[in-house]
C-alpha cells in the first residue's frame, strides 16, 4: 500500500506540474539606449517586476540598458524581427515607420509637462500609440524623456544666433534637423552610443537631450554649458513585438498590458525627480546652466509648421495636429 501511495503521490505531482506554468515560461528581453540609472531602465524594470507578479512568474522580462542591444532604430527593427520582445524608444526614430508620431517632432509644441502628459493620456494620444500594429509593434503605454535642451562647449545659448555654425548632434529625424538648421546650427545625426566620444574628440560641438540623459550619460565631463531651450518634448512609447504578444495566452497579454500601464506613472515620477536632481548635480560638477527666453527660438522655427503640417507621406497630419492642439488648449 505504501508503494501504491508513493506512486500515486508522484503521479499527482506530475499532473500538477503539467497544469501549472513553468517558471519563465515566457522569458522576454528588452533593450534601451540609456544608462541603467535612467528612468527608461527604471521604468522597464518596474514592468519586469509587475509582470512577474501578475503572471505568477510565468512571464519574465530582462532589461538591457546602455545600448547593449543596439540603437533605438536597431531596437525597433529587432522587435519586428523577433530578436527583442520589448523596448521603449523616443518617437523620432519611429518616423521611418509611420507618420502618426511626427506631431511630437514639432518644435515648441508644448509649453508645460502637464500639457504633454494630457495629450499622451488623451484619445488622440492612445490612437497614436496604437497606430503601429501594421508595422509589427503593439503600443503598451507612454513613458517619457522630458524636454530637450542644448549643451555645448563654446558658450551659453541665449538666442538662436548663438547656435550659428555649431555642429549639434541630433537624432536622425527630418524635423529635428530642419529646426536646428532654421536656428543656424549644423545638425549632425548620430547614434546615442557614439555621442560621448564624439563630444570628447570635438567631432561635434554639442548635443541636445533632456536633463536626465545629460546627467546619467555624464556629458558634464565633455561639455561646459547647458541651455534650457526646451525646444522639443520627448514622449516615449513602450512597444512589444506584435507576433510575440499575439502568441501569449490572453491572461498573460492582460498581465503585460497592466504592468506597462501601471509602470508609466512611476517612470514619469523618475523623470520629474531626475530633472530636478540632475540639474543640481550638473551644476555641482561644474556645468553652467542658463534659461533663455524661448520666444526668439519659437519665431526662428515657426517655418517648420508651415513646411511639415500638411497632408501626405512624411508630414504631420493636419487632423492629428488640430486634435493635439485642442487638448493643449484645454490644459492651458
Amino acid at each position: 500500500m505504501a508503494a501504491v501511495m508513493c506512486t500515486a503521490a508522484f503521479a499527482g505531482c506530475g499532473s500538477k506540474k503539467e497544469e501549472a506554468p513553468a517558471a519563465s515560461e515566457f522569458a522576454m528581453i528588452a533593450g534601451t539606449s540609456t544608462p541603467d540609472t535612467h528612468p527608461y531602465v527604471l521604468g522597464m524594470n518596474k514592468i519586469s517586476e509587475l509582470v512577474k507578479e501578475k503572471s505568477g512568474g510565468a512571464v519574465t522580462l530582462d532589461v538591457f540598458g546602455n545600448s547593449q542591444l543596439g540603437s533605438e532604430r536597431d531596437l525597433i527593427e529587432d522587435l519586428q524581427l523577433g530578436s527583442v520582445q520589448m523596448t521603449c524608444v523616443s518617437t523620432a526614430p519611429i518616423s521611418g515607420f509611420t507618420d502618426m508620431f511626427l506631431v511630437f517632432d514639432l518644435p515648441f509644441l508644448f509649453e508645460t509637462t502637464e500639457q504633454a502628459r494630457a495629450v499622451l493620456d488623451s484619445e488622440v494620444g492612445s490612437e497614436i500609440l496604437n497606430s503601429v500594429e501594421a508595422q509589427g509593434l503593439v503600443g503598451l503605454a507612454w513613458f517619457e524623456n522630458g524636454f530637450r535642451n542644448v549643451t555645448n562647449n563654446k558658450k551659453p545659448i541665449e538666442k538662436p544666433e548663438d547656435l550659428k555654425g555649431m555642429k549639434i548632434r541630433t537624432m536622425e529625424n527630418q524635423m529635428h534637423m530642419a529646426a536646428f538648421q532654421a536656428m543656424g546650427a549644423d545638425p549632425t545625426p548620430m547614434a546615442m552610443g557614439e555621442v560621448f566620444t564624439a563630444l570628447q574628440q570635438g567631432t561635434i560641438d554639442g548635443q541636445e537631450n533632456p536633463i536626465p540623459i545629460i546627467e546619467t550619460n555624464k556629458f558634464d565631463e565633455v561639455q561646459k554649458y547647458v541651455s534650457l531651450t526646451g525646444h522639443l518634448y520627448s514622449p516615449t512609447p513602450v512597444f512589444i513585438a506584435k507576433d510575440y504578444f499575439d502568441a501569449l495566452p490572453a491572461e498573460y497579454q492582460t498581465a503585460v498590458k497592466e504592468a506597462a500601464v501601471e509602470a508609466a506613472p512611476y517612470e514619469r515620477e523618475q523623470i520629474d525627480a531626475q530633472t530636478e536632481s540632475g540639474a543640481k548635480a550638473l551644476e555641482e560638477r561644474g556645468m553652467q546652466i542658463n534659461s533663455p527666453d524661448k520666444k526668439p527660438f519659437q519665431d526662428a522655427t515657426a517655418s517648420i509648421y508651415d513646411t511639415y503640417v500638411k497632408e501626405g507621406a512624411g508630414f504631420v497630419s493636419p487632423d492629428i495636429y488640430a486634435r493635439v492642439q485642442e487638448v493643449i488648449a484645454a490644459n492651458k
